[in-house]
């Protein structure tokens, strides 16, 4: 059984690796053209939804492995904290996913909201890697 959970962990890792892609994905998209840009978003909206559920996955499985571990409390505060920076920064990316669709759909200006875009998604990523670094050297904490 814990091998199971262990491999549904990893599996849900795989999910998060979206977000170490994420804002080359969104730098790239600054020289499209408007349609391109637009799919560009949507498919963004989608792979977000996609490491929201790996994340759900993640706190499910690890939260279960951290029950049956032998882990110290700073170590589990640390991780507990950066999950939840996860779940939160995913989900406000979704507001300005959906009004930068919307704007290119209306030729409105949406430098803004892809500004935004670049900086959570950068934010994803080095909170993802503190994880990581976490994981892998749980000893340090």
């Amino acid at each position: 059984m814990d091998r199971f959970l262990f491999f549904l962990h990893m599996i849900g890792t795989l999910a998060l690796g979206f977000y170490l892609v994420l804002p080359f994905i969104l730098s790239g998209a600054q020289k499209l053209s408007a349609p391109a840009k637009e799919g560009t978003l949507s498919a963004v909206s989608g792979f977000n939804r996609f490491a929201q559920y790996g994340l759900v996955i993640q706190l499910l499985t690890g939260g279960y492995m951290m029950s049956q571990g032998d882990y110290t409390v700073a170590w589990m505060a640390v991780v507990v904290v950066l999950l939840l920076a996860m779940f939160a920064l995913g989900g406000i990316m979704n507001k300005p996913l959906r009004l930068a669709a919307a704007g290119i759909r209306e030729n409105r200006d949406v430098t803004a909201h892809t500004g935004k875009l670049r900086t959570m998604s950068l934010l994803l990523m080095v909170v993802l890697i503190l994880m990581i670094f976490f994981m892998v050297y749980r000893h340090i904490i």
